[in-house]
């Protein structure tokens, strides 16, 4: 499944727009305790623990667009856009979710 930032597929044409697709992911209640326990792992002011969190919930998210894409039938998600938030009591869980438009292409003449 191609899942892109732009709003069409370079040789391709978007030949039908089958709707908007969203995927979302939200890290457990302890992450944010578990990389303050690691603060050890900051390397040059960055946190490695936090990182890998915020990139494996990241994953999750487009994991869960694409697979909504598929449901459609679709060849592609465009205009995908990511966005995260801190909810929660406390701020104690990450949101991630990942939103586009799943369409079917064909081939530029």
């Amino acid at each position: 499944m191609l899942l892109t930032t732009t709003d069409g597929v370079e040789g391709a044409a978007v030949s039908h727009y089958l709707g908007i697709v969203s995927g979302e992911a939200a890290t457990g209640g302890n992450v944010f305790r578990d990389v303050l326990a690691g603060l050890g792992d900051f390397t040059g002011g960055r946190s490695n623990a936090y990182e890998r969190t915020v990139r494996e919930a990241k994953e999750l998210a487009l994991a869960d667009l694409a697979k909504a894409a598929e449901a459609l039938d679709a060849d592609a998600v465009i205009g995908v856009d990511l966005d995260y938030q801190v909810i929660g009591i406390r701020g104690a869980m990450l949101m991630v979710s990942a939103n586009g438009t799943a369409v079917k292409l064909t081939a530029s003449p």
